[in-house]
């Protein structure tokens, strides 16, 4: 199993980030009344939501080949979509009944893409993540 996941990788990336992406899509335009309690704050849940779609989107940029600009500069890349993806759903949030439109949730959302985006640079760095060319 682990043999077949290393060959295909880059496919498990590109799979792993479109349902991820699709899933969080759906659950920001649920009304607030529809969702889940986590029992957690708010802040949390951006932040893990968000860290975890920018460490996605990270990686499928530094594999994809057809846009060498996004691949060459991913961790740029992925601060700027995340900043402004982050912004268009605050935005779209306020016509979601019962939902609201929060800078400090943008900024949660921007500050974990950040995080994220140091983690994929590590991981590149040390090798464990290898960026082809």
């Amino acid at each position: 199993m682990f043999e077949y996941l290393k060959r295909h990788l880059k496919k498990a990336f590109y799979i792993a980030f479109s349902i991820y992406w699709a899933v969080m899509l759906t659950a920001t335009s649920l009304p607030g009344n529809d969702l889940p309690d986590f029992g957690v704050n708010d802040k949390i849940e951006h932040f893990s939501a968000y860290l975890i779609f920018s460490f996605l989107l990270c990686i499928v940029l530094i594999f994809q080949r057809k846009f060498v600009l996004l691949k060459q500069k991913a961790f740029f890349s992925t601060l700027v979509i995340v900043g402004v993806y982050a912004a268009f759903d605050e935005i779209h949030q306020i016509f979601i009944p019962g939902r609201s439109c929060d800078i400090r949730d943008w900024l949660v959302d921007f500050i974990s893409a950040f995080i994220a985006v140091a983690l994929v640079y590590i991981l590149v760095k040390s090798n464990i993540l290898k960026k082809e060319k």
